[in-house]
């Protein structure tokens, strides 16, 4: 194994951001409030979250459903706003990350310590590491290629420029930059983060005792429903993490209503019957095929 390096540019990045994010703090408290800023950063967040958990990781990271070239530009626009890598690379690494969970090719390997698949693993990673050849299915899409090679002005415009300029609207524009842009962004970040260490580290083992992943409602509560990773790690295909009706997971609620929309299609769903055998195997401590 090669010896840790410190990523520079997402250290750099990380520390301004939450600087910034602090500082907007701050400025609501002690600057300028305004409701309008708020509620913007509100829908915002709540925008840039559902790229992620029903964009990148259950659309083109799974595959659990199909989305229409608006759905996917959606995802692709405000998944750049989350600053969390092109869907390209993301995807790659959460591929790596079902294909080898807790080994040493498991690029947020909860076995490295609660800290290292938190945020570790953001700061030591090197670009070069990432097997793009995981993701060549996605490489065809031109949509996803256009947001991998335009990622970081993509990022620049969805992050900053449009949050500032909804901003003026109102007469606030440092505002909705400080709050939609920087604070909204480090509040996902660590939401992101805590599914490969708060979700790997705590919860029940619903469906597979074998995986280090556990389900945790209150963790789904802050995750729009990312938090039933147990379930997720057995049945990764499910376009569903919270498979019971009643159970919190909005990414879920999202992608039917786009399917009702006429926006998103084969919504694919694992056999109740295999999900319950499952249930079974985990109650008594077995695993079967």
């Amino acid at each position: 194994m090669t010896s840790l390096r410190l990523n520079w540019t997402n250290f750099t990045f990380l520390f301004v951001a939450h600087l910034l994010a602090a500082f907007a703090v701050v400025y609501l408290a002690a600057i300028h409030f305004s409701w309008w800023t708020l509620a913007f950063g509100l829908v915002y967040g709540i925008c840039c979250g559902l790229s992620i958990t029903g964009g990148y990781h259950r659309l083109f990271s799974h595959g659990s459903y199909q989305g229409s070239w608006l759905l996917r530009a959606f995802a692709l626009a405000f998944g750049a706003a989350s600053v969390q890598n092109s869907a390209l690379a993301w995807s790659a690494d959460h591929r790596a990350h079902h294909a080898h969970t807790d080994t040493d090719d498991d690029p947020y390997d909860i076995r490295k310590g609660f800290w290292w698949a938190h945020i570790g693993w953001v700061i030591f990673q090197s670009p070069a590491e990432k097997n793009l050849a995981l993701v060549r299915d996605l490489g065809a899409d031109p949509l996803v290629a256009f947001q991998h090679r335009y990622y970081v002005p993509l990022a620049i415009v969805f992050g900053v420029v449009v949050p500032g300029a909804f901003g003026l609207l109102w007469g606030d524009a440092i505002g909705t930059i400080l709050v939609a842009g920087w604070l909204r962004l480090v509040v996902q970040w660590h939401a992101t983060f805590s599914i490969n260490s708060l979700t790997h580290s705590f919860g029940k083992k619903t469906f597979d005792t074998a995986s280090s992943a556990f389900d945790s409602f209150w963790i789904a509560l802050l995750t729009f429903g990312e938090g039933y990773h147990n379930f997720h790690h057995r049945f990764p295909i499910d376009y569903r993490n919270g498979v019971r009706w009643y159970q919190f997971d909005p990414t879920k609620w999202w992608i039917w209503s786009m399917a009702k929309l006429g926006l998103a299609r084969r919504l694919r769903r694992v056999p109740q019957d295999r999900i319950e055998a499952a249930r079974r195997e985990a109650r008594f401590g077995m695993r079967t095929a």
